[in-house]
């Protein structure tokens, strides 16, 4: 995040803006929309767009060339003077001051940005691409324009109105925002929306007056994060992931899916690595009961899948065992995911007819599968955890039936911009594995269908990018 969106108050601050023309004028105009006082310093005729601004008492022409004192009392700094001389003095007599400053279309001289901003006040929606594309966050804006109608703005003014009595019906914050929660995504909005704003207000009254302040019943949603790319995740459990009060999460959900979790939620790290279970799996289970017991909304966020290779089944068990309510969500398994970003079809009419899920984890130096069901023709065998126990695996798939010469792949980080795909045979692959210096987590994938990688890959990651301009 190369810039930290805030939200300035200016009513009745004063604000520089260097500059006269088009551009200032809007910059201008911007600045008083939020109530600030504008100094205006350029020296001679302004743009015809300024007109407009002539009815503010709150903008002053100072028509002479930007000095230093003109900063005096000031909040903010705009420079649209559109000549690198001046811009580069406003710029620099700003930041010896520490004062924040935009120099319109020269990135390196902004301590902030304007986003494109989207005005449903008091609800502001602002969308910034950190002086990028200013034409992108525009685009952007313009499709939140259809999401968010003007009557959200209604919404939020009513929902100030009650906010005090809220407050006062309810001690614990929790069932404040599960309160909230509530009314606004059920039928008082709907009648915000359809214009019954007096009718929204009699109902809104209605339901706290209904409403018991007790500790919430608190409930566990396990929710399948996928392989890593957030763009995989469901709706339903972006909705559970934005209204839980706790995150309990795994190892292998990724960062940007950690992002999009409620961003006051109490996070607790429970991740497995090899030889490093940071909590027992009965502690996990144990945990979940104790939190939802408090009466909190427990997101227990697992990559994958959480009923395959993901001990999903054991934590419900434990819960329906303690009398918790939870709901599931599935997720993407990395073998569906991995394999469509490597371009490896799991099955195909010609290739492979069957697939077989299995974990490659190493017990005592030592896999404990059943090989003769699984080293079989036209089939594909997808292996999770399978890199440190992989020169195991390929002796045994190989003594019990398949080639070695069988197309095999392992990929590391699928779906992610850092996705790596080596791709060998059964005889091949251990040694290609270390020669790549592959970290988990990995996935492994045997059989004919591997050969079609070449020909179906469609995904190129920033580190094949990389790789290729090298």
């Amino acid at each position: 995040m190369n810039f930290l969106p805030i939200f300035l108050d200016l009513r009745g601050k004063t604000c520089l803006v260097a500059g006269g023309g088009e551009t200032a004028a809007r910059k201008a105009g911007l600045l008083l929309q939020a109530g600030a006082w504008i100094r205006l310093a350029h020296n001679g005729e302004l743009a015809p767009a300024f007109a407009e601004h002539k009815i503010h008492d709150r903008i002053t022409h100072l028509n002479a060339a930007f000095d230093d004192a003109m900063l005096d009392g000031v909040e903010i700094v705009i420079s649209a003077a559109e000549d690198d001389v001046i811009d580069r003095k406003v710029f620099d007599a700003a930041r010896a001051r520490h004062l924040p400053v935009n120099v319109v279309d020269k990135p390196a001289m902004c301590s902030f940005v304007l986003p494109a901003i989207l005005d449903r006040s008091p609800m502001i929606v602002a969308v910034g691409t950190g002086g990028a594309s200013p034409v992108l966050a525009r685009l952007l804006r313009a499709r939140l324009e259809t999401l968010i109608p003007a009557s959200y703005g209604r919404l939020a003014h009513l929902a100030e109105s009650f906010r005090e009595q809220v407050k006062a019906k309810f001690s614990h914050p929790p069932m404040r925002r599960i309160f909230w929660e509530k009314v606004l995504q059920g039928p008082v909005a709907e009648m915000v929306f359809s214009g019954k704003e007096d009718d929204a207000a009699k109902l809104l009254q209605h339901t706290l007056d209904q409403e018991v302040d007790v500790q919430p019943v608190g409930e566990v949603y396990l929710v399948g994060a996928g392989p890593g790319n957030p763009d995989l995740l469901t709706f339903r459990a972006l909705r559970l992931m934005q209204q839980a009060d706790v995150v309990v999460h795994d190892n292998l959900v990724s960062e940007p899916i950690m992002d999009m979790c409620r961003r006051d939620a109490e996070r607790i790290y429970v991740g497995k690595k090899r030889a490093d279970h940071a909590v027992p799996q009965e502690d996990i289970n144990m945990l979940l009961v104790r939190l939802a017991k408090e009466g909190k909304r427990v997101l227990r966020l697992k990559g994958g899948d959480p009923f395959i290779f993901g001990r999903g089944g054991e934590e419900i068990e434990t819960l329906v065992d303690h009398g918790v309510p939870f709901q599931v969500v599935p997720g993407i398994t990395a073998a569906a995911g991995v394999a469509s970003y490597a371009g490896i079809p799991l099955t195909h009419r010609d290739y492979a007819q069957s697939v077989t899920f299995v974990t490659g984890h190493l017990k005592d130096d030592s896999i404990n599968l059943d090989w003769s069901s699984i080293a079989k023709p036209n089939q594909t065998i997808v292996i999770y955890m399978g890199l440190q126990g992989l020169p195991v695996l390929s002796k045994e798939l190989v003594r019990h039936g398949l080639p070695p010469q069988t197309p095999a792949a392992i990929v590391q980080q699928g779906t992610t911009p850092h996705q790596r795909v080596v791709v060998g045979t059964l005889e091949t692959l251990p040694v290609l594995a270390v020669e790549a210096n592959l970290k988990p987590p990995t996935l492994i994938i045997v059989g004919n269908v591997v050969s079609l990688h070449e020909k179906l890959k469609w995904f190129v990651s920033e580190d094949d990018r990389a790789a290729s301009t090298k």
